[in-house]
């Protein structure tokens, strides 16, 4: 019997359809059964399709009456993911609020944020008792995360010289040595892959006191040409291949636990060691659809997370006899059928849960901030 194909429809930005659609990822995908299908955004979503899922990274409210116009028409279909889950990222208070609520018991390590307080103008950035819970440095950071070039606009704060030059509505976030090293946790579903990349380097207190701009942009710490203390020769004294991962256990343990809290399926979260303990470590972002194509095998990882949901969908519509379940050929995603929970296979319990993939770190060379 003819082999069903599952419709994946993307409704994705220039740039990030770019990166994401690769030629190897559609292929791929295409060998197990899922064709990717760009979303006309000229034309109104419920004219277009069938789909079987559609994967989205737009805003406004026009997209979320169409997403809602196409639910309603289609309730057998899953989006990924919901508008509304997705938005609690766009404020860097409240994504972070998820990780103090999460109940995670591990037995040597443990994990938190950073200590931070939002600015909204600037006589609250010169208020004292408003620092009272922090300490310089720190790093300022736009309240809004919409993955805008201003969204992006960071700098390191050294003293209180530098606040001069901030412009609320801000976050400021408690910088913590971190030997240089940021963890970038990719979630994709129930999958989990971790890599290792530069950061910011540790900050001595002579630096804190003496910076005289007391301000540095992030895209000054990223010019190596500017800044000697980050050039290869810091990066290879303080052994960068050698800095050991984050336990598997924990980060797998914390990426189910932001799953199934957040109620998303695509996102990644950064995390650093405190270099004060040694087994704490601080989660200091929480971004939607990140660049996935940067992550090491990351075209098997879609593929098999695009079987899981439609074969889920699928299967839902099905009779539960085995008669019915055999009725259909499914040589493409069968291969490595799993259970999954809910439509966004977000559960709020144990059943149905995805077996998760094994972690895997590699390191890349760009500094990431």
């Amino acid at each position: 019997m003819a082999e069903r194909r599952f419709g994946v429809g993307y409704a994705l930005a220039p740039k990030k359809q770019q990166s994401f659609i690769q030629d190897s990822l559609v292929s791929l995908a295409r060998s197990r059964g899922v064709d990717l299908v760009r979303i006309n955004k000229e034309v109104p979503l419920v004219d277009q399709g069938p789909f079987d899922c559609v994967l989205h990274k737009l805003y406004g409210e026009d997209w979320r009456r169409q997403l809602e116009d196409f639910r309603v028409r289609n309730p057998n279909a899953v989006i990924i993911d919901s508008p509304e889950a997705i938005e609690r990222l766009h404020n860097r208070i409240s994504m972070l609020q998820v990780v103090s609520e999460l109940k995670i018991e591990h037995e040597n390590e443990t994990f938190g944020i950073p200590k931070q307080i939002v600015i909204y103008d600037k006589e609250t950035l010169f208020d004292l008792p408003t620092w009272e819970s922090l300490k310089l440095p720190v790093i300022s950071k736009p309240l809004v995360a919409d993955g805008s070039a201003k969204s992006h606009k960071m700098a390191l704060v050294f003293n209180h010289d530098g606040l001069n030059q901030l412009k609320p509505p801000i976050v400021l976030q408690e910088f913590v040595n971190h030997g240089g090293v940021i963890f970038k946790v990719y979630v994709v579903g129930e999958h989990v892959k971790c890599v290792k990349r530069k950061s910011l380097p540790d900050v001595s207190e002579e630096e804190k006191v003496g910076s005289l701009d007391g301000l540095l942009s992030f895209s000054q710490v990223s010019n190596l040409a500017t800044n000697e203390r980050i050039d290869d020769k810091y990066y290879k004294k303080m052994h960068l291949d050698d800095t050991e991962m984050p336990p598997q256990s924990l980060l797998i343990a914390i990426a189910s636990g932001l799953r199934r809290a957040m109620k998303l399926n695509l996102f990644n979260f950064d995390v650093i060691r405190d270099a004060r303990y040694g087994n704490r470590y601080l989660i200091i972002d929480i971004n939607y659809f990140p660049g996935y194509a940067k992550m090491p095998g990351y075209e098997t990882v879609l593929t098999d997370f695009f079987c899981d949901i439609v074969l889920k969908k699928d299967k839902v519509k099905e009779n539960d006899s085995e008669e019915k379940r055999g009725l259909v050929d499914r040589r493409g995603c069968d291969k490595e059928m799993r259970k999954v929970v809910d439509k966004t296979c977000c559960s709020d319990g144990d059943d149905g849960v995805l077996p998760v993939s094994p972690l895997s770190s590699e390191e890349e060379n760009p500094i990431q901030v």
